[in-house]
């Protein structure tokens, strides 16, 4: 018994308790807003990769562009390609004096390669329009972009007889956004303006085309009444069918011949109506 109160502690003699829970939670809790009050800093070398990687595509493009001099025109389409993947605007200037490349193949995929680059190349090929030795190949280019600016240059065209089938590729490859435009041309006053749309609705083969197109099977010109037919035949709607067999009666021999041909050849097939009908 003494023993046991030897070793007990004097009645009066601090003691040290153990923290509570509460305690334990508070710090904890401190411990959190303090670390989160800190900022947080962005991963090293984060703004360094961004600003290399910037660089490595300038130098990339800047690479391409010196290779367009080289004398193999292999070297010189891969390189055109290669800046039209890209899809920069700086590549535009150096595509469009691709344009100009001794090798027919090398145009061919700068043309491409200006469609890929879109509406930045829009004003750069618009000035190119002015120059005859080029003109060519920015009507096909201006055909591949979809932005509303180039539709009126690209029916400025259809009046120039050595442009005209070019401005005709172009305005179809765009399809549906040069439909309005190709529709109010066949009211021109100019006879090739007219032709030359009626054969682009053909190609295009919208439903919307199919009235405007009835209409100019009672132009005076024999070739206008010939396209128009033929174009409601590429479209393949019934109304077309049957507004066209009054031309059997056509005064125009070749008229005549051609619509008994497209007559019979619809006899054989089950008439089709437009996918976009």
């Amino acid at each position: 018994m003494e023993q046991e109160q030897k070793n007990q502690p004097p009645e009066n003699f601090p003691t040290v308790q153990p923290a509570s829970d509460e305690l334990a939670d508070k710090v904890a809790a401190d411990l959190v807003m303090v670390d989160s009050s800190m900022p947080e800093e962005a991963p090293a070398g984060a703004q360094d990769a961004v600003a290399l990687e910037e660089e490595q595509v300038k130098d990339e493009i800047d690479i391409q562009i010196d290779l367009l001099n080289d004398p193999d025109w292999v070297v010189r389409r891969e390189a055109v390609i290669t800046l039209g993947e890209m899809g920069d605007e700086r590549c535009v200037e150096p595509l469009a004096r691709a344009l100009r490349d001794g090798d027919w193949q090398v145009r061919e995929v700068a043309i491409e390669a200006m469609g890929h680059v879109g509406s930045p190349a829009v004003e750069t090929l618009l000035k190119l329009l002015r120059d005859w030795d080029v003109r060519k190949y920015a009507i096909l280019a201006l055909g591949k972009i979809r932005d509303e600016r180039v539709l009126d240059p690209l029916m400025l065209q259809l009046r120039n007889d050595e442009f005209k089938d070019d401005a005709i590729n172009a305005l179809v490859e765009l399809g549906e956004p040069s439909i309005p435009k190709l529709i109010a041309a066949l009211r021109d006053k100019d006879e090739n303006v007219r032709k030359s749309a009626v054969l682009a609705l053909g190609r295009i083969k919208n439903s919307e085309a199919i009235s405007p197109l009835i209409e100019m099977l009672d132009d005076k010109d024999w070739f206008t009444r010939l396209t128009a037919a033929a174009a409601l035949e590429s479209i393949g709607d019934e109304r077309g069918r049957e507004a066209i067999k009054p031309l059997l009666k056509d005064p125009d021999m070749v008229v005549k011949m051609r619509v008994e041909r497209i007559l019979a050849k619809w006899k054989k097939q089950p008439v089709s109506q437009p996918a976009n009908a």
